[in-house]
């Protein structure tokens, strides 16, 4: 494996070496995740959609916001409905 130095600028910037831009087929605007696992830190591409983006591909719609009560109650009425005694 290659080691390949980046400089942090002033601001906060950092550039990324061609061969990882190439090999991650990352490009102008392309957006990068950062996550810190013990004491490494690595550096992947982001996904291009998000779970609503692609929720509301397949329903035509964006999910209603629900608060964790109001899960807790839909499992529990559910559950009532389709396990209880008769």
């Amino acid at each position: 494996m290659k080691t390949v130095e980046s400089k942090i600028t002033s601001q906060g910037q950092v550039s990324v070496p061609a061969h990882i831009r190439r090999k991650l087929g990352l490009s102008p605007g392309s957006r990068i995740e950062w996550f810190e696992r013990g004491n490494d830190v690595i550096v992947r591409r982001a996904a291009k959609y998000s779970s609503r983006d692609i929720h509301k591909a397949v329903f035509g719609k964006v999910p209603h916001r629900r608060s964790l009560d109001d899960m807790d109650e839909g499992i529990r009425s559910r559950m009532r409905r389709n396990y209880a005694r008769r």
